[in-house]
């Protein structure tokens, strides 16, 4: 699935996230030349976002792509599946703080 494959509708306004899985998809152009193939995508609604939390694989190796999609706008964040641990970690800690 490209960065454009996205379809979008409305979310509600529920306080609960909806985590859906989806089925990894064929190898997909990045926009640089080169392939990714997504290994493993979830997609959660939560309020008036949707966030993509995807784990692909390249050449260079597995990175995890995380999208929101809000208002009509759309960010992306990319790391290397070696920094995974210590978001998690991070996310973890601010979890103990709420």
């Amino acid at each position: 699935m490209s960065d454009d494959d996205y379809q979008f509708e409305d979310v509600d306004s529920s306080s609960t996230p909806v985590v859906e899985n989806t089925e990894p998809t064929p190898p997909a152009s990045n926009g640089n030349g080169g392939y990714a193939t997504e290994l493993f995508s979830k997609q959660i609604k939560a309020k008036f976002r949707t966030f993509f939390v995807d784990l692909k694989e390249s050449t260079n190796g597995k990175f995890v792509k995380i999208s929101e999609k809000s208002n009509g706008r759309k960010s992306t964040i990319m790391m290397d599946a070696e920094d995974v641990p210590a978001m998690i970690e991070a996310l973890q800690e601010i979890q103990g703080q709420i």
